[in-house]
């Protein structure tokens, strides 16, 4: 993607629908004027009384405890440098949005126009009474030191400034594993560290924390190392300061066994690395490039264990990892500051979680077969699910230990059950979903490719990585719009009608003659239908001249399921095809099924119908809690329509005893928990909670997922066709650009699943 293109996307990303990327809801009813009442004037005055009697209270009725500011003065905007507090805002609403989806705290930016230490220190002190933390960023040095250090000694609540701690965290428990690897011990390795700002100077404090000797460490700024002799040396410098005969770079890395880069990118040569002591550490952390490019540095040393700040490469120095969760466990002792108690347990904690075994849906979530500890797996994922029940514990127990958390935790087994309740599944799905086909993308035919939207959602796939588009339609019409959409890219086009396209479609005419001859089918009407989009591409995906396709943009879902029944049929094993739709809702994902095809299903077919949703459920790395949905309540009627609920029911319990599914069920009593265990406790989804309906026809599934969509916003992916022999899905008619981007990522999921199946036929055959 151009540079242009790339600006003009993030500035609509911020533009639009509406500017910024947080806002504030309300958590409470206000649907009455006896809410507004209790809301505002006069039941407020109630918990202002409570909270004049004793200011703690202030966590009992107001937001405060979980409540963060993000707050800067604009003076170090990532690499951006001194921009100002309006330019920073983006950057500082972007620190809440983390705030909220990793660990569920409600971050508000605030962005202070003054550069003087006093003035801004006396700015936080006096909003400090609204808020449960304080997140320093994007402060430069040396302010932001002094500007952190007042502020922890006059302020009663946690005060973090990430730039420095969260980095130093992050890396400190990749540098402990980083070593058991290597074989060596803190204390007596040699750390070079390139850069001499607020991180540096934090990560070289923790690292001395840990048991590194001041005598082993050499650090370097603009120029060069930062020598005792030289003038003119901040307190924070000269503490780093060394009397060794070293003068640069290059003279300090020989026989060094750790680099720590936080300066800028590729000043560290390949000569420089080869100096280097065996099994050296090399943490090149500048963004976007680092000091030395990560091919470059495992191609010059096989026995490198190398850390970047880039996502595209193994182990990635992401704050993510650290200020959302150190936050979370502060705030739910309400901890007075945060200490290095506190910063040496999330340490501790995440170095500990690289070494434990990987949970499946991380692997997916980043296309690896097995992540396992090791050179290239020294601290954990951002998006693993772990981080929220390990890290917030942690850290809490070291506030309690340590004396500064005023509201100790008792009950640790239920802490953590709250902790995964936040975890954010609601984000999860989309998150894999796209992960996942990006770790190996197939080939995917548009089959309305002439259509805008369409054309659209096939150029994110492609510069998404996410699959390698087949765009059928009219070429010239195809070509005009990619140049409207600047879609500059060379991918195959192909139109149906087309001179160029004669040879194939007479062979995919003749195929499907051959294949529906007995079904009224002639070799005339066969090639008059290899003109029609539908029936061409799902030729193509039979054929293995595409991995799969999706269609339906433009037609009722009636006329494009027609073709794909005809040429591509159910899989050999499947009495009825079915839709899924995975709804993102705020209790996480729902599946529902089936959403689009079978009107009247049977007691057989809606257990085969529920057996494939809890096999795509599975696929999502999720557990499937399935409910069968009824008017009617475990037998509370005898009419046939609840009856054959309950049958299907009795045939899963007897064919798959392994699924947690229960029914036949209401819906307000399948999805709220206390409801179901008071009335049902003998139920299989009895305390547990439901993220599958299957429902008992056509109308009722349509039309649920249908209002959930346009009522509560909730965004969708599907429907998700299950039971063909191939990765075809229909789309619904006039599907958002998003929607499409959601299913060509299912699609090509579908045809990797696929393509594992056969591999792992074929080897069982070989063997």
């Amino acid at each position: 993607m151009g540079k242009d293109k790339k600006r003009r996307e993030a500035l609509i990303y911020h533009a639009k629908p509406t500017p910024g990327k947080i806002k504030v809801v309300p958590t409470k009813p206000y649907s009455t004027q006896r809410d507004l009442a209790l809301a505002y004037s006069p039941g407020v005055a109630e918990p202002c009384l409570e909270i004049a009697k004793d200011v703690e209270n202030v966590y009992k009725y107001t937001a405060k405890g979980n409540l963060v500011a993000v707050i800067s003065n604009g003076t170090a905007v990532l690499g951006l440098g001194d921009i100002g507090p309006e330019a920073s805002k983006p950057v500082m609403e972007g620190k809440s949005l983390l705030f909220k989806i990793f660990a569920d705290i409600d971050g508000i930016d605030i962005e202070v126009d003054t550069k003087d230490i006093d003035k801004f220190i006396e700015t936080v002190k006096a909003i400090a009474p609204t808020f449960g933390g304080i997140n320093l960023e994007d402060i430069k040095a040396p302010e932001a030191f002094e500007i952190e250090r007042r502020l922890k000694e006059e302020l009663d609540i946690p005060v973090m400034h990430d730039d420095q701690h969260g980095t130093a965290i992050i890396s400190a428990a990749a540098l402990l594993n980083a070593l058991e690897l290597a074989k060596k011990k803190i204390e007596d390795v040699r750390i070079v560290i390139s850069g001499a700002g607020a991180a540096a100077i934090s990560c070289t404090k923790l690292y001395k924390a840990l048991g590194a000797k001041a005598g082993n460490i050499i650090m370097l700024d603009s120029k060069g190392v930062i020598r005792r002799d030289r003038e003119n040396l901040s307190e924070e410098k000269l503490e780093f300061s060394t009397e060794r005969d070293f003068h640069d770079l290059k003279d300090s890395l020989k026989d060094a066994d750790v680099f720590i880069g936080l300066s800028i990118a590729d000043i560290m040569t390949p000569a420089m690395l080869k100096s280097m002591a065996e099994n050296p550490i090399v943490f090149a952390m500048a963004n976007p490039d680092p000091e030395i490019k990560y091919s470059l540095a495992v191609k010059t040393r096989k026995d490198v264990i190398m850390a970047t700040g880039r996502s595209d490469h193994p182990n990635q120095v992401n704050n993510v990892l650290g200020f959302p969760f150190i936050f979370r466990g502060a705030l739910d002792v309400r901890a007075t500051k945060i200490n290095e108690e506190m910063k040496m347990a999330a340490v501790k904690a995440l170095a500990r979680l690289a070494k434990q075994p990987v949970p499946e849906q991380v692997n997916i979530a980043y296309g690896e077969t097995r992540l396992t500890f090791g050179r290239e797996y020294i601290i954990p994922k951002p998006f693993d699910p772990r981080l929220i029940s390990e890290i917030p514990p942690a850290v809490a127990k070291a506030a309690i230990e340590s004396g500064v958390a005023k509201m100790p935790i008792t009950d640790w087994e239920k802490y953590r059950e709250e902790l995964l309740q936040r975890s954010g599944d609601d984000n999860k799905v989309m998150r894999l979903l796209m992960s996942r086909a990006k770790s190996n993308p197939k080939r995917i035919v548009f089959a309305e490719a002439d259509q805008l939207d369409v054309l659209k959602a096939a150029q994110i796939a492609y510069e998404e990585g996410i699959a390698m588009p087949i765009l059928l339609g009219n070429t010239e019409v195809i070509k005009e719009l990619k140049k409207e959409l600047e879609f500059d890219a060379e991918v195959p086009i192909i139109d149906q009608y087309g001179q160029n396209s004669y040879e194939k479609r007479m062979y995919y005419a003749q195929k499907y003659w051959e294949a529906r001859r007995r079904n009224g089918a002639t070799l005339y009407s066969a090639k008059s239908r290899m003109r029609e989009r539908n029936y061409f591409g799902s030729m193509m995906v039979l054929e293995g001249d595409a991995d799969g396709m999706i269609s339906g943009y433009s037609r009722s879902y009636a006329t494009s399921i027609k073709p794909v029944f005809e040429v591509i049929g159910r899989a050999s094993n499947v009495s009825k095809a079915a839709t899924v739709h995975i709804m993102i809702t705020s209790r996480g994902p729902l599946f529902l099924a089936d959403t689009s095809i079978n009107i009247d299903p049977s007691a057989e077919e809606l257990a085969e119908i529920a057996v494939m949703t809890a096999n795509l459920a599975k696929a999502f790395s999720f557990d499937p809690v399935m409910a069968l949905l009824s008017y009617s309540n475990f037998g509370s009627s005898n009419h046939p329509h609840a009856s054959k609920v309950k049958e299907a029911v009795r045939i899963l319990h007897e064919t798959h005893p392994e699924l947690v599914v229960d029914g036949e069920i209401q819906t307000d009593f399948a999805l709220n928990r206390e409801l179901h265990e008071s009335q049902f406790p003998f139920s299989k989804l009895a305390g547990k909670k439901v993220n599958t309906l299957i429902f008992p026809n056509l109308e009722a599934a349509n039309i649920t997922y249908k209002l959930l969509k346009e009522l509560h916003a909730a965004d969708t992916i599907g429907p998700i066709m299950l039971g063909l022999k191939r990765p075809v899905h229909i789309l619904q008619l006039g599907a958002s650009v998003e929607e499409m981007v959601n299913m060509t990522a299912v699609a090509v999921i579908d045809a990797q699943e696929r393509e594992k199946r056969r591999n792992a036929k074929k080897k069982q055959n070989k063997q």
